[in-house]
């Protein structure tokens, strides 16, 4: 007889990183104060603490070189808060199934916590630029999920502050590159990440069930992105042979006609008229 597999979706969703309310300070409308207990808390610090943490000695090594005192950097949390070039942080929220079919109270509710749990622990070791300084998971809700906040910072630059805020460079140093806004760093990263969720399901004996065409799969982008390689090959050799055209133009100027006695006719050498021979053939005006 065949056995049907289990499958569920996944969602990663960017979220607003409200502390209050991932560590239950306050208790909103949508969460059974009856289930916090069940709640974890991974890791929680200030973002300021995490921040100085971070960057204060890249601060530092920064202001001792700086001979005018407005260049210097008093507080590097607040230069990125007022700035308009970073975020500060950036969340991350990451279920599996939905209220339906892996619902908090449910059957299913621990298996999803099992399954997000492992998922975090394995997301510090793949992502060892992305400072977590906050991570819950939250049984309470209608369906398990787990909060991610973190700073992405690089380290060893050569302008400004040595170890700074970046997304992008942060994942470009574990080896993520995107190529436009089409194609960004933040899209392959958590197709990455949805890849390795799925992995995890996986073991629990759980398929991922891919829904809705704007949720692309890894591999979908992965074709885009060798299309776009293709599409560069070609353009290179387009230019080639707009170059070699160019030679040939040049060739052609450079071919000076004689006059012959007693007539109105012109002359070109052989090696000359060979050229324009094979222009003609090559090209059509």
């Amino acid at each position: 007889m065949e056995v049907t597999a289990i499958k569920r979706t996944i969602s990663a969703m960017s979220g607003d990183g409200v502390v209050a309310h991932n560590r239950r300070t306050y208790i909103a409308e949508n969460v059974d104060a009856t289930r916090t207990h069940l709640n974890v808390e991974y890791c929680y610090m200030p973002i300021e603490d995490a921040y100085h943490q971070l960057f204060d000695e890249a601060q530092a090594e920064y202001n001792a070189k700086q001979k005018r005192k407005d260049r210097r950097v008093e507080n590097y949390y607040e230069k990125i808060c007022n700035g308009d070039q970073e975020k500060p942080f950036y969340e991350v929220i990451f279920q599996v199934g939905n209220k339906d079919d892996m619902g908090a109270a449910g059957a299913n509710g621990e298996l999803a916590k099992a399954i997000l749990d492992k998922f975090y622990h394995s997301f510090l070791e793949r992502n060892p630029q992305l400072h977590v300084y906050s991570a819950h998971l939250h049984m309470d809700e209608a369906t398990p999920h787990l909060h991610i906040d973190f700073i992405p910072f690089t380290t060893g630059s050569k302008r400004g502050l040595s170890t700074h805020v970046s997304l992008k460079q942060a994942l470009a140093d574990q080896g993520i590159t995107g190529e436009g806004r089409s194609l960004t760093e933040r899209d392959l990263w958590v197709q990455k990440e949805k890849e390795t969720l799925a992995a995890i399901m996986l073991e629990h004996g759980i398929e991922w069930e891919q829904k809705g065409e704007h949720k692309e799969h890894l591999s979908v982008l992965e074709f885009k992105r060798q299309k776009r390689k293709e599409e560069i090959a070609e353009l290179e050799q387009t230019f080639e042979r707009v170059q070699q055209k160019q030679v040939f133009v040049q060739a052609v100027e450079q071919i000076e006609a004689k006059p012959l006695p007693l007539t109105s006719k012109m002359a070109v050498e052989r090696e000359d008229y060979q050229s324009l021979v094979t222009v003609a053939q090559k090209f059509v005006v």
